[in-house]
């Protein structure tokens, strides 16, 4: 499989002789394996019923599984529900095992392919993505930019996302791993697992957390440099179906019920202020994700996420309260609420183990990197993995814009996620 690239001059990766067809050859620079791992097309589908949800994340986990192999790691298995396990055995007295984990899939949020990443040398301002589509990554849209001045950046065409989110996780931990084998550096045992379909909220659905055999671990599932999370959003999906009345508009006086204007109504009654666009921090939302309808029936899906449990619980109530008032309006029976659960807060479960995070505050502070501990609006496999028994928080992969045709990757981030990473396995060396 081919790579789509371009090269911007001033790039500090000698790029310009690079040949990634040789899907045999895994003699590779972090980038350059982070560009393999992007020419692979991942997307999960939310509406497969499969495990994974998409074939195509299985090729991206065989090529995983031998490149894992060749690099020295064992017990590689990448079972049939698309999950890659492997381990790198202790050559220490070191009791103590580490888990790392990272997703394959990516997001649905834009296009997946074909990827055709480019590296440009930041000096500042905006950046031409697709020159003859007049699209540009604009620092006045993204303020985040202008702190990467001076800096490499990958980036696509502006067509697709790029695939950072998570195919940056993965990289570190193999281009870490690489390392400290070539060199023989001091280490205890370490789990690894590459999860499928983690951007449909089922990594964790099939995570043998007991083959795992890990006492700790982290997702490399973060965004920007120095990102540290234990905190994330209770989450859970939630749909509102109508049911309406179609007659002719012209005779509909007293008889239509026109389901589209019942979903309008519920839409109205949940607080305006309490969506993504409005909210940051700990504030939570209610995200509409998916509409549909016509007179008869109509959906509305959403996402209803926030850190406290209470205020969690009150969403919930709201969103089946706002039900309850359009069957009083329109008559018992024209709408139906469906809440489910989807995973809670891991910060319940790692208060119990905070020396996961002292660890990993002390890694990057050891490679000179400032830890910056914030919440996840979101979550990562390790919320529900933490709930299963692995305490699990979740660190930076350096990228920014995830889920986004403006998604970027600085290359100096990514291979301090490398050392980040290196350090979190030596040191777990010395733990008996």
């Amino acid at each position: 499989m081919g790579i789509k690239y371009s090269l911007i001059c001033k790039c500090p990766i000698p790029l310009c002789n690079l040949n990634l067809s040789n899907e045999s050859e895994f003699a590779m620079t972090a980038i350059e394996r982070f560009l393999k791992y992007v020419s692979f097309p991942t997307m999960s589908d939310e509406a497969s019923e499969t495990v994974p949800s998409t074939e195509k994340q299985l090729a991206l986990g065989r090529y995983l599984a031998d490149e894992l192999s060749a690099i020295g790691l064992t017990e590689v298995e990448l079972d049939e529900m698309g999950y890659l396990y492997a381990t790198l055995p202790s050559n220490t007295a070191s009791t103590v095992t580490l888990g790392l984990i990272a997703h394959m899939d990516t997001s649905d949020a834009c296009a997946d392919a074909p990827i055709k990443a480019k590296i440009v040398s930041y000096d500042g301002g905006d950046v031409c993505l697709n020159e003859e589509k007049g699209i540009f990554l604009k620092e006045e849209e993204y303020p985040s930019l202008g702190k990467y001045k001076g800096n490499s950046l990958i980036v696509t065409d502006g067509t697709t996302l790029l695939g950072a989110d998570d195919k940056a996780g993965i990289c570190a931990i193999v281009s870490a791993l690489e390392r400290i084998i070539k060199n023989d550096l001091p280490h205890g045992k370490v789990r690894v697992c590459f999860t499928p379909d983690e951007e449909i909220g089922r990594g964790a659905d099939h995570f043998d957390v007991e083959k795992f055999a890990a006492d700790y671990a982290y997702t490399v599932d973060g965004g920007p440099l120095g990102e540290l999370e234990y905190e994330n959003f209770n989450a859970a999906s939630a749909k509102a179906v109508f049911r309406g009345v179609s007659i002719h508009p012209g005779t509909a006086k007293g008889k239509m019920k026109n389901a589209q204007l019942m979903a309008m109504d519920f839409a109205a009654l949940l607080p305006p202020g309490e969506t993504p666009r409005e909210t940051e921090g700990y504030e939570g939302f209610f995200h509409l994700i998916e509409m549909k309808g016509e007179c008869e029936s109509a959906e509305l899906s959403y996402i209803i996420r926030d850190h406290d449990r209470d205020k969690f619980a009150a969403k919930k109530a709201l969103f089946e309260d706002a039900g309850r008032q359009i069957n009083e309006k329109y008559g018992e029976g024209s709408c139906e609420i469906t809440v489910r659960d989807s995973y809670y807060n891991m910060k319940e479960i790692i208060d119990d183990h905070m020396y996961t995070v002292e660890r990993a505050k002390s890694a990057m502070e050891a490679v000179g990197v400032s830890p910056v501990i914030v919440p996840i609006r979101g979550g990562t496999d390790g919320a529900r993995l933490s709930f299963m028994g692995l305490p699990c928080p979740n660190i930076c992969t350096g990228g920014e814009n995830f889920h986004s045709r403006f998604e970027f990757l600085p290359t100096e981030s990514l291979l301090k996620v490398v050392d980040i990473v290196e350090r979190l396995i030596t040191d777990a060396a010395e733990l008996i």
